[in-house]
């Protein structure tokens, strides 16, 4: 029986269903169906529609059967639920008719579905959770794999003194949309791996992404030792001993996880490195049928996938080799290989000795594999060219398939009716179709500013209500409430600042200059101001020390309130930004972003970039939708870097950024401004969807591997 079934009256008794299928995630009518039930508790679950239904009363669920106009709404987004999980005349089932039944299953360390399931940290699994949720509107044949992390990501906490705190929180699976998978006699469904010479044993859970089930593995059992319990207890936590055992349950147990569900799928892709164990886990099982190590290998590299996301050598995981002797003894022979093959299949010198590399490992036994835009194609096959000696660099077999983002789940409301009423009511079905975009020219400059006005103060007022709430529930002191975007003007240029903190993103570097940006800031007439928000790894101090040094620069009197630090950044939060703000800043040091996709998510809202042309921006920047800093200028000493970037920051704001913002007509709109928003949607929404991503996932490297099995 679903959960609250039992308390649903019979006329809306498939919420529960609905709740528990994060379809209403990107549908505006489920959405709007959860809204009405109880719009306070909406706000306050920050759009939870599980915890809504468990602390819901049953007289108020009753008030909603009386009301005829819910009622309508409950019935047609259940028609409209079951016709699409029906399936039958999606993009696929039309296009590859033929291979509606090949499940392609997808591996990933993390998945950013919805912040009610925060077992996501940032860029890699948001667009882990965008691909699921793209397949699924396309039909695809696809099944996930992951961790259910029981404390999630930890909750951000920045006290007066600024430096990050970590807090971890356990996940309550009953205010989640997240179910347990039973065997035939009641109990969870257990897989098992052995490691380091002992079982241990994984529950599955199971999330359903519209008509893609993601299935997570979940340590946390009693038949485990405490130590093992913990194996799957937070994301990225622990020391490369806790990483190689969480990698290992990940790849093989994930592969284990699909066979006790009966599930053979026909494609592995793997995303990123960390579930390249599963490689040895599909040989073994081939050797044990009665392949040889080769024939079962070449099968294996046909029908892999694999995609790299880490520009960076030091990025990529690698373990000791007594470390895959204490993990792996025994399981060489089962794959019918020495241990010095076995070595060999991921073999590689790293800077600190010779190591077991797991790119490496997915490098040599995939049969595709790619980088995410097509700069970092170009950076990829330079790093492993030694994978490949023989080649020459260009023909190295890394191919590019540049990032998107779900455009269903980062358009707002308001802009998506806005596009429905001049682009047509089914421009969510075409929005791949670049000539779809060219019906921009019929939105009227002031309907389209006036739309952007409206997210802008909503992004304000949900801002404040962040600093109300903390304050309030003892979490913020007065100096925080300063700093959280209380004083956030609606009126004044607002640019937004939104990721990871790591040193190589050089969130502080808007900061070089400190006189020169306190001028562009406290101009009487022209006010600009920045919103930061974002979270450092636990372990990674450099981060928390830039975070420490924003908060402190947003507290400083002379900034008069024009710099903000949003605590414990979210999914939820992301949304509003993105579609909130006047600009969205982007400074990483080149190479250094593979390709990054929040800037695709404000572009899609009509938000212009002010980038370098690093990862996405290096295609989508076309001299007319936004601002690239420093050109192409690069230099090999990093102090001079950061100044000549910092000076073209600064330079573009002077010059271009805050007087085509502040120059209005008779009716107060910015027509330059609405222009370059206008241009910034059009060249942008189609070429960065992951509409268009999937599709060229699909034919190629999806459909090539299916035909090869």
């Amino acid at each position: 029986m679903m959960p609250f079934a039992e308390k649903l009256p019979e006329k809306i008794n498939r919420l529960s269903e609905l709740a528990h299928n994060l379809w209403w995630s990107w549908t505006p009518e489920a959405r709007e169906l959860f809204r009405r039930l109880d719009y306070p508790l909406w706000r306050q679950t920050q759009h939870n529609p599980v915890l809504m239904l468990k602390i819901l009363s049953v007289d108020r669920l009753q008030q909603a059967v009386n009301d005829a106009a819910f009622v309508r709404l409950y019935n047609k987004v259940m028609i409209k639920f079951d016709r699409e999980m029906q399936n039958g005349q999606s993009w696929f089932s039309t296009q590859y008719p033929e291979f509606t039944q090949k499940t392609i299953a997808y591996f990933s360390f993390e998945f950013g579905l919805h912040n009610s399931l925060p077992i996501y940290s940032g860029g890699l699994g948001i667009l882990s959770g965008d691909h699921a949720k793209e397949t699924s509107d396309l039909g695809l044949p696809f099944v996930g794999i992951g961790f259910m992390y029981p404390q999630g990501y930890f909750r951000q906490r920045v006290p007066s003194h600024g430096w990050q705190e970590a807090v971890y929180q356990q996940i309550d699976m009953s205010e989640a949309p997240i179910l347990p998978i039973l065997d035939e006699t009641g109990h969870e469904k257990l897989i098992s791996v052995d490691l380091g010479g002992r079982q241990v044993y994984a529950r599955l859970w199971h999330v359903q992404v519209g008509r893609i089930p993601l299935y997570l593995l979940d340590t946390d059992v009693d038949e485990n030792d405490p130590w093992d319990r913990e194996l799957s207890a937070r994301l990225y936590s622990g020391d490369s001993e806790m990483r190689i055992r969480q990698e290992i349950m990940l790849g093989i147990g994930g592969v284990r996880a699909l066979r006790a569900l009966g599930i053979h799928p026909h494609v592995y892709h793997m995303n990123e490195g960390h579930s390249a164990f599963l490689l040895l886990e599909c040989i073994r099982e081939k050797v044990v049928d009665g392949l040889t190590f080769t024939e079962a290998a070449r099968a294996v590299h046909k029908q892999s996938v694999f995609t790299t996301h880490t520009p960076v050598p030091a990025g990529h995981d690698a373990f000791a080799f007594h470390m895959i002797d204490q993990y792996f003894a025994g399981f060489w022979e089962q794959m019918g290989i020495s241990r010095e093959h076995f070595l060999n299949l991921g073999g590689h010198e790293e800077n600190w000795g010779m190591a077991f590399n797991m790119t490496i490992l997915a490098l040599r036994l995939s049969g595709q594999s790619n980088a995410v835009s097509k700069l970092h194609g170009e950076v990829s096959r330079k790093m492993w060219h030694e994978v490949w000696p023989q080649k020459r660099v260009d023909e190295v077999p890394i191919t590019s398939i540049t990032n998107g983002v779900h455009v269903s789940s980062w358009i707002s409301s308001e802009m998506s009716q806005l596009y429905a009423k001049y682009l047509g009511p089914d421009w969510s079905e075409r929005h791949d179709d670049p000539t779809l975009w060219e019906k921009l020219a019929d939105v009227p400059a002031a309907e389209l500013w006036e739309m952007h006005m409206h997210l802008k103060r909503k992004m304000v007022g949900f801002l404040r209500e962040h600093v109300r709430r903390r304050w309030i529930d003892g979490r913020n002191d007065p100096t925080q409430i300063l700093t959280g975007g209380t004083l956030l003007d609606p009126d004044a240029l607002t640019i937004g600042f939104a990721r990871r903190f790591a040193t190589y993103k050089r969130a502080t570097l808007i900061f070089r200059d400190f006189e020169r940006l306190k001028r562009i800031l406290l101009d009487t007439h022209r006010p600009v101001q920045f919103v930061f928000a974002g979270k450092a790894h636990p372990a990674d101090d450099p981060g928390k020390r830039l975070i420490q040094e924003v908060y402190n620069l947003a507290k400083h009197s002379e900034l008069g309130g024009r710099v903000a630090f949003i605590e414990d950044y979210n999914m939820h939060m992301a949304r509003y930004l993105v579609q909130g703000v006047d600009l969205w800043l982007n400074t990483p040091r080149r190479p250094r972003e593979a390709s990054g996709t929040s800037g695709m998510k404000a572009a899609l809202n009509g938000i212009p970039n002010l980038s370098i042309l690093d990862g996405w921006w290096a295609e989508g920047y076309n001299g007319a939708n936004g601002w690239a800093i420093g050109g192409n200028v690069d230099f090999n000493n990093t102090e001079e870097q950061d100044q000549h970037d910092a000076q073209s920051m600064y330079q573009l704001l002077e010059d271009e950024i805050v007087p085509l913002f502040y120059g209005r007509d008779r009716d107060n709109i910015p027509r330059g401004w609405v222009d370059l928003m206008r241009e910034t949607i059009r060249s942008n929404a189609a070429q960065f969807s992951m509409r268009r991503m999937i599709k060229e996932y699909t034919t190629q490297l999806y459909i090539p591997a299916i035909n090869n099995h």
